[in-house]
């Protein structure tokens, strides 16, 4: 297959990337500008929110991101003192991380409406079917994509 005529803004995984950053800058505006939280901060936080007590390594699995951004974003929110860092009883050499109260709960209960009302400005593009199908597609192209990354 020739390669000259590779058209990029028709190729899926790009298409995917652009929105995905498209998205992520919009919603990171209001929590960059309001609060000082990054991303990566901010994905660290809210996978925290839902599950309290993951590890640094569950939280880059969670997140498909990068273990050093997941280190830095830590170490940030930390010293901010927006999360904490506790050893697990078990196995002592675990670390788990937690929105630490009441700085960190305070950011993560702002940015949370935020989030969703950005998410429900999103989702007015398409209607209540359109969004049913795009989700199950992203559920797809997801497993998909993992089952190609592990072959």
């Amino acid at each position: 297959m020739p390669t000259n005529d590779f058209d990029l803004e028709h190729f899926l995984p790009y298409r995917i990337s652009l929105l995905a950053n498209t998205i992520s800058q919009g919603i990171a505006s209001h929590y960059r500008d309001e609060h000082g939280i990054t991303a990566t901060e901010w994905r660290v936080l809210a996978v925290l929110g839902r599950f309290p007590g993951s590890t640094a390594s569950r939280l880059a699995q969670r997140t498909a991101m990068d273990k050093v951004a997941i280190h830095r974003a830590i170490k940030s929110l930390l010293a901010r003192r927006l999360i904490e860092r506790k050893t697990d009883r078990k196995d002592r050499r675990r670390r788990r991380l937690f929105i630490a109260a009441p700085l960190g709960r305070a950011v993560f209960d702002a940015i949370v409406p935020r989030a969703r009302a950005f998410e429900s400005e999103l989702r007015s593009a398409l209607g209540p079917e359109q969004t049913r199908t795009f989700l199950a597609a992203i559920e797809k192209l997801q497993q998909k994509a993992a089952e190609l990354k592990n072959a």
